[in-house]
């Protein structure tokens, strides 16, 4: 790799994080037309075009896309070499970057985040909640904490709880529709829904032994925020699909009462996910070691 090649890695991912001429002028404390020289200059240097230019925004080329996903690989490569070698020492330290869920995030992890920068003040973490699904590698986190197993071969995953899916409703809503006893009998309620990634739109998954149904729903209200389908169904707007995490203290206050307990949910264990790697940095020993043994004591 030319030696000029080297920053131009960072410069570039930074770019394309932040989608604009002027945001990553602002980031870098430089003018846009320095960014506009100095993304000419590489396009220059490789011969291709990297980035189509609008007036507020920028998208890549497939050449683009390509160098992108080729220069994150290589700078987590370069981190995880220092990070490595400077493993052995007594503590842990550095930049540690985590991504959750923002539900389970705001309620449960923030607080063990906490309570481990207490414990390794020499950690600084970055806790970043979305919804929407993310790359590890390309995005530069260390870790993330979600919900249901990711299809990505290049990650380790470790269970940090069980978490069972039920259907639910309030009493009120039930007094009031009657209770439903099989999957078909879901289409004539109202069903709260939620508007979640790539999930199929208004179809529930239900299973009675090696049985599997498709259950097409409907309801009056969805979102795609998973505490407004909550309250909602607090609110006896009708059923709605929820985790164990999520609804036990309503269960248990009988604020909610589980529908067609006969019939069960694909589960949303929570997982703990990084990319594999032979030797983890002290700060990513760290905090696994710290989550996995909050989650054993709750």
């Amino acid at each position: 790799m030319k030696n000029e090649a080297a920053p131009d890695l960072n410069f570039f991912v930074l770019l394309a994080k932040l989608g604009s001429m002027s945001a990553t002028a602002r980031e870098l404390g430089v003018t846009p037309p320095a960014v506009t020289r100095r993304l000419s200059q590489m396009e220059q240097r490789l011969g291709v075009r990297l980035v189509n230019r609008t007036t507020r925004r920028i998208s890549l080329t497939n050449e683009g896309e390509l160098y992108l996903a080729q220069a994150s690989d290589i700078l987590h490569r370069i981190r995880d070499m220092e990070e490595s070698v400077a493993s052995g020492r007594a503590e842990p330290k550095g930049l540690l970057r985590v991504n959750a869920t923002p539900g389970f995030g705001r309620t449960r992890i923030a607080p063990i985040v906490s309570r481990f920068a207490h414990a390794y003040p020499e950690v600084e973490v970055e806790l970043h909640l979305t919804d929407r699904p993310i790359s590890l590698a390309e995005e530069a986190y260390d870790l993330a904490i979600r919900f249901g197993e990711l299809p990505d071969t290049r990650l380790t995953a470790r269970r940090l709880m069980k978490n069972r899916r039920f259907l639910c409703a309030s009493p009120a809503y039930l007094k009031q529709a009657g209770e439903p006893q099989t999957p078909q009998e879901l289409h004539r309620h109202r069903c709260i829904l939620h508007r979640q990634n790539d999930d199929v739109y208004g179809t529930w998954r239900l299973l009675k032994g090696r049985t599997v149904e498709l259950v097409k729903v409907r309801g009056a209200v969805s979102s795609n925020d998973g505490d407004i389908v909550l309250n909602w169904a607090l609110d006896g707007h009708g059923i709605v699909q929820r985790s164990e995490w999520d609804v036990a203290k309503y269960l248990e206050s009988g604020r909610l009462r589980e529908v067609m307990p006969g019939y069960t949910l694909p589960s949303a264990d929570l997982y703990l996910y990084y990319l594999s790697r032979r030797n983890l940095p002290a700060k990513m020993r760290a905090f696994i070691d710290f989550l996995v043994q909050e989650f054993k004591s709750t």
